[in-house]
């Protein structure tokens, strides 16, 4: 799994119906305060590890800044919520060509799954989270917040 966390002050998501470029009436727009906005990415050989790894490190990662102002807390320290985001464009390969591939990208079906079992996970730890549309054309506003945005890929951290 590949996801870029970004550090808000506040955030929301609407889905957009694409035969008439407006607003989806059928999505509520979903909004956050405080907390962190996850795009997500999938690859077809991610599963429980890297659900159960990512979620145990997104709730205790510590970069809310403390009372001295250094990044020492965690988002549950701050009654943080998160925001996520399916994005199948983080595995999106530009090395050739001006037109990216996105064969790295996991098929649809199981990449619904497994970002779903992630959101389930992030619950688990005790995490308010809202999500956007998977595989729907969003708009995301956000206030990044310091600003801090962290990329993480378990292939990279998990040796895969």
């Amino acid at each position: 799994m590949r996801i870029v966390l970004q550090r808000v002050s506040e955030a929301s998501v609407d889905v957009i119906d694409p035969s008439t470029n407006s607003v989806d009436p059928t999505f509520a727009k979903q909004t956050i305060g405080t907390g962190y906005v996850l795009l997500v990415g999938v690859a077809d050989t991610d599963g429980q590890r890297e659900i159960d790894w990512l979620a145990g490190k997104i709730a205790r990662l510590r970069i809310f800044e403390d009372a001295d102002g250094r990044m020492n807390e965690s988002i549950t320290q701050h009654d943080g919520e998160i925001l996520s985001i399916s994005q199948f464009t983080l595995y999106g390969n530009i090395r050739k060509g001006n037109r990216p591939s996105f064969i790295a990208a996991g098929e649809p079906e199981h990449a619904k799954r497994v970002w779903l079992a992630f959101n389930e996970a992030l619950r688990a730890q005790g995490l308010t989270v809202k999500e956007g549309r998977f595989g729907a054309h969003m708009r995301v506003s956000l206030v990044n917040d310091g600003p801090v945005t962290l990329v993480v890929d378990t292939a990279e951290v998990l040796g895969e």
